[in-house]
């Protein structure tokens, strides 16, 4: 995991994410946000935890798995206000 005092919330960011299985091929769902805080907000609140697993967001020529968007929403740099239900998608 990058350092978050480094991540920069207000870059326009991309979301990738797929059923969570590597080895099937299926539909990918692709979205373009004008901030990654919105692009993470969107991965841990609104994807379904199925899908999760198969995402990935993309923040210029940078590259995060989901643990690593998961752990930048739970970061006190996060800088939205958290829904509190979205504690069941999380990778503790």
């Amino acid at each position: 995991m990058r350092p978050v005092d480094k991540f920069a919330f207000e870059a326009p960011a991309e979301i990738y994410s797929s059923g969570g299985t590597r080895t099937r091929k299926g539909p990918m769902s692709y979205r373009r946000f004008p901030s990654s805080a919105e692009a993470i907000r969107f991965a841990v609140e609104e994807l379904p935890q199925i899908m999760q697993r198969g995402t990935v967001m993309e923040v210029g020529d940078d590259r995060f798995e989901f643990a690593d968007i998961r752990a930048l929403y739970d970061s006190e740099d996060y800088p939205l206000p958290r829904d509190g239900n979205a504690d069941i998608g999380s990778t503790d």
